[in-house]
């Protein structure tokens, strides 16, 4: 099965567009007033983090030294989800002494201008890197072994304790001996007991997804006790313009650990576990959402809220995908585009 990847406009967004500012006024009927933009949240980052020319190949071979590897982290003003990682995730004791004892992090601005010289010799500026690596959300990071290849990745924020197993699995250099998925069920086994959230919209089984083509599909890679899934189920899919837009959509649930027999877009019959071990699914709740031609075009893999969630729907039922590669961008109109209609956004709701 195909994984959609385009390159990126690299046209710079409008006052930043959703670089988690309020898009730029624009002109509206005097009695509809304009929409709020609410939830944006400023970041200070730590001053431990790397201060780097941003030569990456240099920033390996000095933190290889040291015993250390690179992680890059991509951000952007005003993003929520980076506040998290700063506030919640790295204020706990054990988590910043971890960082700092295995890793350095550069940090890469989204929308920035900067010169980046990758660990490959090739030079971009940092939005182009970002462009050029296919950077959709953030918080992303990528964690770099001592030859600058790409240990893990991870789009978009993660909760402390798996971010915590991340951490480790790139520090104890466990990519040589098992994969991060196998790594994962070994530290997080799913439990033997719980049952997954239902949800009304879902398709029974079976799961003859091959039936589907020509419409688009979004398939929710969940587990049992999962804590994430209950509030993916018990919060953002309550909302209701959540729950309306992603009903819009064919959706089923597998269980990413059981045996239960799918068909994929494609015509292949695999167990649900198969498959996600196929596409590559590391946690739960995933979301991948494929096209008419059963190719993927994006998934959420991390903690996202209504505003976010609702819009990667949106983002493929429309196909707007193939008029703007950039989900962000497509995101920033969005956004403008309800605030003309009266519509307050909160992008941490």
């Amino acid at each position: 099965m195909n994984r959609i990847v385009r390159p990126l406009s690299l046209l710079p967004l409008l006052a930043s567009a959703l670089a988690w500012s309020a898009p730029p006024p624009a002109e509206h009927p005097s009695d509809q007033p304009r929409g709020q933009f609410l939830g944006a949240q400023s970041t200070h980052y730590p001053d431990w983090f790397l201060s780097s020319f941003l030569e990456l190949a240099e920033d390996v071979d000095q933190a290889a030294a040291a015993g250390k590897r690179i992680i890059v982290l991509f951000v952007q003003d005003g993003c929520p989800y980076c506040h998290a990682l700063v506030n919640l995730n790295l204020s706990q004791k054990h988590i910043h002494d971890y960082l700092r004892a295995h890793f350095d992090i550069v940090l890469i601005n989204l929308w920035g201008d900067r010169e980046v010289l990758a660990a490959g010799g090739q030079t971009y500026t940092e939005k182009t890197f970002a462009a050029a690596l296919n950077v959709q959300f953030t918080p992303t990071l990528l964690f770099m072994d001592e030859n600058g290849g790409i240990v893990l990745r991870l789009n978009g924020y993660l909760p402390p304790a798996r971010f915590q197993t991340a951490l480790r699995y790139v520090a104890e250099r466990r990519e040589h001996t098992q994969t991060y998925t196998d790594y994962l069920a070994e530290h997080a086994p799913p439990a033997a007991a719980g049952a997954l959230n239902r949800q009304p919209f879902f398709h029974p089984a079976p799961h003859d997804l091959s039936q589907r083509r020509g419409q688009p599909i979004a398939v929710f890679f969940e587990q049992r006790q999962c804590p994430n899934c209950d509030h993916l189920h018990q919060h953002v899919l309550q909302d209701p313009a959540t729950r309306d837009e992603v009903a819009r959509t064919a959706s089923i649930q597998l269980d990413m650990w059981s045996d239960t027999p799918v068909i994929t877009p494609n015509g292949d019959a695999l167990t649900a576990r198969a498959w996600a071990q196929r596409l590559n699914v590391q946690y739960a709740p995933t979301i991948v959402l494929f096209n008419g031609d059963g190719d993927e075009v994006i998934r959420s893999e991390a903690f996202f809220k209504t505003f976010h969630t609702s819009g990667l729907f949106e983002y493929v039922r429309t196909a707007a995908y193939r008029r703007q590669p950039s989900f962000q961008r497509w995101l920033s109109a969005r956004a403008e585009r309800w605030r003309e209609q009266g519509i307050d956004v909160d992008i941490w709701k």
